[in-house]
């Protein structure tokens, strides 16, 4: 296959790598000697590179992971005291984009892989994947209220729905680590498997997505971040709509050696 990797082009160097091979979309945070820590050009580059492979017709499954020894504790908090937000030439003041959005806004299945510690704003994006397979070296903490901010990615809509509003009451507020096997017992996080296996555990289960992704894949990804939070019947009359307006691929169901006829 043709290398069609989305290669940003920054004064920083490479510091988000994209890989696509076999339908899958590798993106990895690629600045480990400052723990991962995001640049609003890596976190306007992340976002770029999330709608590049949203749109791409050769991608099925989206891979989202950081470069050993951490995930991301989200934003570079030297560059923020530093500079605050970026000055447009026109005089506007702009900041960077939203990653935690991003991720949400991925249609595609998008599978965060989460290789040590991972807090904060690095938190809300990994939240605001799909779903998350875990590194036993992983580890989870909110510490927005203990260095003095309130999130805006996300955190406080988020966390309660991933693991409860008390044990999300309890993380914020002690800003303590939860651990990988806690973190899959509390419902955090969906597999913890060994450090080394990590990266390929993901792509064994991207590959199933790519084998099992048809038209409604996507469609139905959708429904479920629609539906989130309402009540049974609001979300099956949301889930009754979109299949009045949805048409099936006849074509793609006849490829896939279904809805044949018995002889």
């Amino acid at each position: 296959m043709a290398d069609r990797s989305y290669k940003p082009v920054t004064p920083e160097g490479q510091r988000l790598l994209v890989e696509i091979d076999n339908r899958i979309a590798v993106i990895t945070l690629n600045r480990p000697e400052a723990r991962n820590a995001m640049t609003k050009r890596m976190r306007n580059d992340l976002c770029a590179a999330l709608r590049a492979a949203d749109t791409d017709d050769g991608v099925d499954a989206v891979i989202l992971t950081g470069a050993d020894p951490v995930f991301t504790g989200g934003v570079d908090l030297r560059e923020v005291a530093a500079d605050g937000v970026t000055e447009n030439p026109d005089g506007n003041k702009r900041q960077a984009e939203d990653p935690a959005q991003a991720c949400r806004d991925t249609a595609k299945p998008l599978i965060c892989a989460v290789n040590g510690t991972c807090v904060t704003g690095g938190l809300e994006i990994a939240l605001s994947c799909d779903f998350i397979v875990a590194s036993d070296q992983a580890r989870f903490a909110d510490t927005h209220a203990k260095i003095g901010v309130i999130a805006a990615w996300g955190m406080t809509a988020l966390l309660p729905r991933a693991v409860g509003k008390r044990m999300a009451k309890e993380m914020t507020s002690s800003a303590r680590f939860v651990y990988a096997e806690e973190a899959l017992r509390i419902g955090l996080v969906n597999h913890v498997v060994p450090h080394d296996e990590l990266l390929n555990y993901a792509r064994g289960v991207a590959t199933e997505i790519v084998a099992a992704t048809t038209p409604a894949t996507a469609a139905t990804m959708r429904i479920y971040d629609d539906t989130d939070g309402m009540s049974f019947t609001e979300a099956k009359d949301v889930e009754e709509q979109a299949m009045r307006n949805w048409t099936v691929d006849t074509d793609d169901m006849q490829r896939r050696g279904l809805g044949k006829s018995k002889s």
